[in-house]
């Protein structure tokens, strides 16, 4: 299975000059957990995920004074839409993180993260009391 069968399609794409706030309210009402971060003067393309913004909160920075820039990761490792589950699982894993950002020629096209790889390799189990009824 490639990773364009398991990415998320949505991707949110915010500013540097976000609050962590405002990430956060926008990665909670599309129930993700990361964000691309586009910076335009940069060109360039980093990310910031729900442990960033837990992490800024609980060494007590104000998440409605603090930039996303300051917690953005961009030493991005990027997947292609062609790579198997399992080259992007290797990326993750090596990298010590749970979102790739999937790029084609014309800039992001989704999100893959461990949640998305583990629902396509687990099979589908019904619940006890639904096979019951």
């Amino acid at each position: 299975m490639l990773v364009r069968d398991a990415m998320t399609t949505v991707v949110l794409t915010i500013g540097p000059t976000h609050t962590l706030r405002q990430a956060a309210a926008l990665m909670s009402a599309r129930r993700v957990g990361a964000a691309v971060v586009h910076d335009p003067d940069t060109c360039g393309f980093g990310i910031i995920t729900e442990r960033d913004v837990l992490d800024a909160v609980g060494l007590g920075q104000d998440p409605d004074r603090e930039a996303v820039a300051g917690h953005t990761t961009t030493d991005v490792v990027f997947a292609a839409p062609t790579w198997t589950l399992e080259e992007a699982a290797q990326a993750m894993t090596h990298g010590g993180f749970r979102h790739l950002i999937v790029l084609n020629d014309d800039g992001p096209v989704g999100l893959v993260s461990v949640r998305d790889i583990i629902r396509c390799w687990a099979p589908v189990r019904r619940h006890p009391v639904e096979l019951a009824g």
